[in-house]
């Protein structure tokens, strides 16, 4: 969209008829594919964004869980599933320990991790971060991020999906990390994904070819058979 509307003032939006999220954004739910009739969890659901993608992909079928540390993340997003009249949403909280929400261990064809990270994909309508974000601010969350990731790969059943994505292009918080948990994790297989909005196989989404924020996603298919899914304790 390229006007100079308030498109949260219209009509159509107040009807449900669309969200308004970045295109590369969007990128990470096509990629992530999900299936109608499968079950999938967004672990770090923030107000929904990619949860509703992701429901509306699925075509209402199926159950998207959505977890967040914070209850008023998940409230809004309740709003939000609401005006699009999407119901295969359920959500609770998680903030990266414990077992997986509803089915639990083992229990998802897919699990997005879309994890907190330094935004330097933002900077481009964010240009004051560039101030505000240190070295110390991206290995800190570094560390979060493998752990997230570690955490939510128990929740992914044999032969399902993996996808970590983040919006920065520190190699820190992308390679870094999906290198490490590929070195430690025991059943899972990293695939190359397909083109969408500017992705290539190595799965950088750059602002200047796709319009949007900058991300990086990776993506794992776990092994059918395979009941242990990591095989190493948290390092870095």
């Amino acid at each position: 969209y390229l006007g100079e509307a308030d498109l949260f003032r219209t009509e159509a939006f107040h009807q449900g008829r669309f969200e308004i999220q970045d295109v590369t954004s969007q990128a990470v739910s096509v990629l992530a594919a999900p299936r109608p009739g499968e079950t999938w969890w967004d672990a770090c659901a923030g107000e929904g964004g990619k949860t509703l993608h992701l429901a509306d992909l699925m075509e209402n079928r199926g159950t998207v869980w959505a977890t967040d540390r914070v209850e008023w993340r998940l409230r809004r997003l309740r709003l939000r599933a609401g005006r699009a009249g999407l119901f295969n949403i359920r959500w609770g909280t998680w903030d990266g320990t414990g077992r997986p929400p509803g089915p639990g261990v083992g229990g998802f064809d897919g699990v997005l991790v879309d994890a907190p990270c330094s935004g330097m994909g933002t900077w481009q309508r964010n240009p004051h971060a560039r101030w505000t974000t240190s070295e110390r601010d991206v290995q800190e969350l570094a560390v979060l991020q493998l752990g997230l990731l570690r955490a939510a790969a128990a929740g992914v059943k044999p032969g399902g999906r993996l996808v970590y994505a983040v919006c920065t292009l520190t190699r820190a918080e992308t390679e870094g990390v999906a290198e490490a948990f590929g070195s430690q994790a025991a059943g899972f297989v990293r695939e190359t994904l397909g083109a969408a909005a500017g992705s290539g196989a190595s799965g950088w989404l750059w602002p200047e070819e796709s319009g949007g924020n900058g991300m990086f996603v990776a993506s794992w298919r776990r092994a059918p058979g395979v009941q242990s899914g990591l095989s190493a304790p948290l390092t870095r």
